[in-house]
């Protein structure tokens, strides 16, 4: 059921703000991780994989909050375009988000590498062994997350001209919400 309120509902607040740490993490990682050689790319491949799965889970259990809850209405002086530019934004956020962990789990399938997520807990491969999979998932990783940096930034600077500049409220209902918002 979508119903408008001023706010977003605290689970969706809370993932949101939970994934946007987990993403920015993940960002780090994975440049460190593909700009090193050395045994702290075994420790930060080690940590990328569950978290990638671990954002997966979280992007599907966000949609479902977004879908259930709804989001608030965004400001009616806002230009038409500027409302089609959110929730085209918006959609580009959440099937990136969705496409990265898949990509690199596909990737890692096809390189013949397991994806471990713990001691003695591995998902199985969801793409067949093959090499020029493998190569044209490894790229395919890298534009997406090169896009999904891109994307992140103009959604911080979108929340801070809401912040700053409109102060509309926009910013408000994601960071504090209200008091009678329900879970």
């Amino acid at each position: 059921m979508n119903r408008e309120t001023l706010h977003f509902s605290p689970a969706a607040r809370l993932l949101h703000w939970l994934m946007a740490v987990l993403i920015v993490t993940m960002l780090f990682v994975g440049v460190g991780m593909v700009s090193t050689v050395s045994q702290l790319h075994d420790t930060l491949l080690a940590l990328h994989r569950p978290l990638g799965i671990a954002l997966l889970a979280l992007v599907v259990i966000r949609a479902g909050v977004r879908v259930t809850r709804g989001t608030p209405p965004l400001p009616d002086d806002m230009p038409k375009w500027q409302h089609a530019a959110a929730k085209a934004s918006h959609y580009a956020l959440y099937a990136m988000m969705a496409a990265m962990p898949l990509i690199g789990w596909a990737m890692l399938s096809a390189g013949g590498y397991p994806v471990v997520l713990a001691p003695g807990v591995q998902l199985p491969p969801i793409a067949p062994h093959n090499v020029t999979l493998y190569a044209v998932l490894r790229a395919a990783h890298t534009w997406v997350a090169l896009a999904l940096y891109a994307a992140v930034l103009l959604h911080l600077a979108a929340a801070l001209f809401h912040a700053l500049v409109r102060r509309d409220g926009v910013f408000a209902s994601m960071a504090r919400g209200g008091g009678h918002d329900e879970v």
